[in-house]
């Protein structure tokens, strides 16, 4: 079976970087800053968790919280006994327009157990977060690394994503053409070769595909090579040799790709992205 986030992570790939391990007493609150998500592990403890005005989320038993993308929140624990926690910061490539954080919900919110895989993964984690063996922050960026794809699989496996690209990831029939978009970006796919790698019908795939991922095959195509083109240009890759690698015939048909996609020009995006 072909692996369905190989081509996602190699292009969007996600860095952890923990920095906080130990008891958290009271109330602590984390600021949405820095187009940084955040994953927090609960080993132990009862939190109260709170994002503005939205119900409180009560946490019992060893979870994880997962934000892709940027949301203020706070923790509110017992004032002396307090919570046991590992957390993290993630940094997706690409900023904001990656394309796994924006599939996403807000947040995911799941009980350690869900993920059985990962037992030992977490004992392992847990056992260096608190201790202080050295190579310690390195070894906890590399497995928080490795928790966050774990968690991304079972959002697929369970079905827990509504609509989107992981939701469409999680279709036996659907997964086959974003595999061979995500590996493909400059074939000249038309909805005939797109169907045809899903096995599907046509008309039955155009419909499926809509009703579970939200937009069309077309334009969920050209969403992705937008997308590859954006982290290219971040990364400083001069335009003109990113045409032909994402399949467009010249300069002004990317261009007007890009424009019609952002609201922009290339050029004008570029200079927002700067600090």
């Amino acid at each position: 079976m072909a692996d369905r986030l190989a081509a996602l992570l190699d292009n969007f790939s996600i860095t952890a970087r923990v920095f906080h391990t130990g008891t958290l007493c009271g109330i602590n609150g984390l600021n949405d800053e820095d187009d940084l998500g955040q994953l927090h592990l609960i080993r132990a403890g009862t939190v109260e968790v709170k994002h503005n005005s939205a119900p409180a989320l009560m946490i019992t038993e060893p979870s994880l919280l997962f934000y892709p993308r940027p949301l203020a929140h706070r923790f509110i624990t017992d004032a002396e006994s307090g919570a046991d926690f590992a957390c993290a910061n993630l940094s997706f490539d690409g900023g904001p327009g990656n394309p796994i954080a924006t599939a996403l919900p807000d947040f995911v919110s799941l009980p350690l157990s869900a993920i059985p895989d990962s037992k030992s993964m977490l004992d392992v984690i847990f056992e260096e977060a608190f201790a202080q063996n050295c190579g310690r922050q390195a070894i906890l960026d590399r497995l928080f690394e490795v928790i966050v794809i774990q968690v991304l699989r079972h959002l697929m496996e369970e079905g827990l994503t509504q609509i989107g690209m992981l939701s469409g990831m999680a279709h036996p029939r659907l997964r086959l053409a974003l595999i061979a978009i995500h590996e493909r970006p400059a074939h000249d796919w038309s909805l005939e070769g797109l169907a045809h790698q899903a096995g599907m019908s046509r008309s039955v795939f155009a419909k499926s595909f809509r009703d579970r991922i939200g937009i069309t095959p077309a334009a969920y195509l050209q969403r992705w090579r937008i997308s590859l083109v954006q982290r290219a240009l971040k990364q400083g890759q001069p335009f003109k040799l990113v045409v032909e690698e994402v399949g467009y015939s010249s300069e002004a048909a990317l261009s007007r790709a890009f424009k019609s996609c952002m609201g922009c020009s290339p050029r004008q995006w570029l200079k927002q992205q700067a600090p």
